[in-house]
């Protein structure tokens, strides 16, 4: 399966660390961020795991549930929580799947159908394509899908940037400029026509160019 922006998340059942989840359910009325590692015990794995679990609050001031998947068994994900711990400060404090058949990883597009159905056996480079973060909205559509080399790691500081974005542009006719973060100006939707944008922006706007409407972010 090949997911795309807008696709409705596929849903299913799975083990974590936290017992047997319905993902569905699980998100409920919350948006979700789904970051995926190609093994357990791989070190730049390691170090994504314990940041998110240090920025964990940042997700949940956002109303984000945050969740982890490793194809190796959730007793696996257990162990390795001591090394996270031990080397970076932070232990995860957020639910992690184990996906040892690679249904999940299968399902999200991340291994191909012919990869198997054990994770037993496979090699970080055999999974290195099980790098990924979904970001789903509670609408259960995907927002955005990110994919890393294994020698790259993560910017989950970006992720919280985008979703700042993802839930802003949710709630006004805007879109986010390069670089914007909480509080910088913002861009009327090109879907606004100027009419209707007099009456948002009775103040008017900055615009370099007719299709480049600049405003203040809204409230």
């Amino acid at each position: 399966m090949v997911l795309r922006i807008g696709d409705t998340a596929p849903d299913f059942e799975a083990d974590t660390t936290e017992g047997l989840i319905h993902f569905d359910e699980w998100i409920g009325n919350s948006w979700a961020v789904l970051f995926s590692h190609p093994k357990d015990f791989t070190p730049v794995c390691t170090t994504e795991l314990g940041y998110m679990a240090k920025i964990k609050p940042e997700f949940e001031k956002r109303n984000v549930k945050i969740i982890g998947i490793s194809v190796d068994p959730t007793d696996s994900h257990a162990k390795w929580a001591n090394d996270i711990k031990e080397t970076q400060g932070y232990a995860p404090n957020y639910p992690m799947i184990g996906d040892p058949e690679l249904k999940v990883s299968k399902l999200y597009g991340m291994l191909p159908a012919e990869a198997g159905d054990r994770s037993e056996g496979r090699t970080p480079t055999d999974n290195q394509t099980v790098r990924n973060v979904f970001v789903i909205g509670p609408d259960r559509k995907i927002k955005l899908i990110l994919t890393y080399p294994m020698t790259t790691g993560r910017n989950f500081d970006e992720v919280l940037r985008v979703i700042d974005s993802l839930q802003l542009t949710a709630n006004h006719k805007v879109a986010t400029p390069v670089n914007w973060k909480q509080g910088d100006d913002v861009i009327i939707a090109g879907s606004v026509s100027d009419e209707d944008a007099k009456k948002q922006y009775p103040q008017g706007w900055k615009a370099p160019r007719p299709y480049i409407r600049i405003v203040p972010q809204p409230p």
